[in-house]
């Protein structure tokens, strides 16, 4: 009878299968919560009514009815109360909100592309060029906003072009710094040096291989830079930077025009002011979801 040794008996336990990696379906799922859901919904809303404006709000924003002036909220015909020129706050509110959100796209993109830009240059060309461009960075970060904001505007104007240039100016130094961090990384992986070293030319690098692994990080950026630009457009207005004509009305200049009626007549400050809440709320939790669907760390 043959005896068999512990030795040669294999007692290591058996390995259990790899869990596979959760798809980017599988990603939303698992981090869509009850706070996203409601912020996405909350969201569609407000684009829809913002967008077509001219069939959801019940007056001219424009119109003018002093006989109604500072109708309070539940009024008949004014359900959010007219301000103190008699026009429908509901209406102003509606289509200030288009305004807002088209200050806040644009300047994003604008700021975006700027910054992106410059920021894999610095990243991938490094020498003179980074220090020039780190450079400019520190001094848009240096010089107070605020100071330079009403400079430009006293010497341009407050007209709509100058409010999104001067939004697009306080967001690229972001997309500056980190897409250069990231360069700086991607530049050293083996699929930049593999390319490089079959004779791939620089612009080719940068817009084949540095460009989408920039995609992730930068849409997260870019949806919290959004709310961020819109409540900059806001205070802008809210100090008369903005732009303050009346044909063109913002949640900032409203609010600004509300701030001395707030005792008598607060809805006029206090509407337009939920709407931004409710807006920079939303794309700010989805900004948070994003993040961590980008976040591979995260599962």
């Amino acid at each position: 009878m043959t005896t068999t040794s512990l030795q040669e008996i294999n007692l290591s336990p058996v390995p259990a299968a790899l869990p596979r990696p959760l798809t980017l379906r599988g990603r939303i799922l698992r981090r869509m919560t009850g706070a996203v859901v409601v912020s996405i919904l909350l969201l569609i809303a407000l684009l829809s009514v913002t967008i077509f404006a001219e069939v959801f709000a019940p007056h001219d924003p424009g119109l003018l009815n002093l006989r109604a002036r500072l109708d309070p909220p539940g009024t008949p015909g004014h359900i959010f109360g007219t301000d103190q020129l008699g026009r429908d706050v509901l209406s102003r509110t509606i289509h200030g909100g288009r305004i807002s959100l088209l200050i806040g796209a644009s300047s994003t993109v604008l700021g975006l592309l700027l910054g992106v830009g410059l920021g894999v240059l610095a990243g991938y060309g490094r020498g003179w060029l980074d220090e020039v461009i780190l450079y400019l960075v520190d001094l848009q970060l240096s010089l107070p906003f605020l100071l330079l904001a009403v400079a430009v505007a006293l010497v341009l104007g407050d007209s709509l072009p100058v409010l999104i240039g001067l939004a697009a100016l306080s967001t690229w130094p972001v997309y500056t710094r980190v897409c250069r961090g990231m360069v700086l990384s991607l530049r050293e992986r083996d699929f930049v040096v593999a390319a490089r070293a079959m004779g791939a030319g620089d612009r080719y690098i940068m817009l084949r291989h540095l460009l989408p692994n920039l995609v992730g990080p930068v849409m997260v950026l870019a949806t919290l830079s959004v709310g961020r630009v819109i409540l900059l457009e806001s205070g802008l207005s809210f100090l008369g930077i903005g732009v303050q004509s009346a044909d063109y009305p913002t949640w900032g200049n409203m609010i600004g025009e509300g701030r001395e009626q707030l005792a008598a007549a607060w809805w006029i400050a206090t509407v337009p002011g939920v709407a931004l809440v409710l807006l920079t709320m939303a794309i700010g939790t989805l900004g948070d979801w994003m993040r961590d669907l980008t976040d591979v760390s995260l599962g």
